[in-house]
């Protein structure tokens, strides 16, 4: 779901101005959102008094790394995007570590997200890398969505001990994000004197609001709840495969030599960080057993 976002917004950028595609994005997914929670009998005005902790998240999960990404695919590649985002994991570990108690940094992590990473550039080639140099603020503004992203797995494990259902924080989000992006989007983009978009461009921002967004945010905050905000930023090394499968299923596009080994040198960064199967090939008592 993650991966079709960077997919789904290089096919809007062409068209619409950046504000435009975010408050398109986190706006339609609040619409459909709400509609889910409705239907399923929850009355999201019972957690209103948290609105608070749902506008930390949408700043930090939605409207700042949103605008950030979506502002950096206009001046470089979206390869490169994925591999600046793909950082994640990396400032997940940091900030976890000094912000939360269980989940401290160990030599395991540390190697794990670094093979991770390693695994990213190999898969989407040394190419994209030649352009590192240049619109080099574009650059900074993946990384600093991802440290934002970093901080969000953080902050958002409030939720379960708030008793805060996944449906409902991933509402209470892209709400709080569309209240605090939309009057900026007014005013410095005027998107009514927009000429209307091609059936591409209005597909994609439709895929980016209910795969990518509705739906994927629903996972998220369970996966959260479940594996941590380590494990869960995890999610940023994946973001190139899927874009990869996207284009062979899409684009008709081939895998290559390079594209098994960066997905190979992933799992094993994944299987770092997780533990578990280091734990039991080295004897220890399993996580899982636990």
């Amino acid at each position: 779901m993650f991966g079709g976002s960077f997919f789904f917004s290089g096919v809007a950028v062409g068209e619409l101005p950046p504000l435009t595609i975010v408050v398109s994005r986190v706006g339609l997914a609040a619409i459909a959102l709400h509609i889910f929670v409705r239907l399923n009998g929850i009355s999201f005005l019972t957690y209103g008094k948290h609105w608070r902790d749902f506008a930390g998240m949408g700043l930090l999960n939605n409207a700042i790394p949103f605008s950030l990404i979506v502002w950096g695919q206009t001046h470089i590649a979206s390869g490169l995007a994925s591999i600046l985002n793909a950082t994640t994991p990396i400032f997940t570990v940091v900030v976890a570590h000094y912000l939360i108690s269980d989940e401290r940094m160990t030599a395991n992590r540390v190697i794990g997200v670094l093979l991770g990473f390693g695994g990213v550039a190999i898969m989407i080639g040394p190419e994209l890398l030649t352009g590192l140099g240049e619109d080099l603020l574009a650059q900074l503004a993946i990384l600093g969505a991802a440290l934002s992203y970093g901080f969000a797995s953080v902050f958002g494990r409030r939720f379960k001990r708030l008793g805060v259902p996944p449906v409902v924080v991933a509402t209470g989000q892209v709400t709080a994000s569309t209240l605090i992006l939309l009057p900026l989007c007014l005013w410095a983009e005027q998107p009514w004197t927009l000429p209307l978009p091609g059936t591409g461009t209005i597909l994609s921002v439709i895929a980016l609001a209910l795969l990518s967004t509705a739906f994927a945010y629903i996972l998220f905050f369970r996966i959260l709840a479940a594996a941590g905000a380590t494990n869960l930023s995890l999610v940023t090394l994946l973001v190139p495969v899927s874009a990869v499968l996207l284009g062979m299923l899409v684009l008709g596009e081939s895998l290559d030599v390079t594209h098994f080994i960066g997905m190979g040198v992933i799992a094993l960064g994944l299987t770092a960080i997780d533990g578990r199967a280091i734990t039991v090939l080295t004897g220890g008592k399993s996580a899982v057993a636990e």
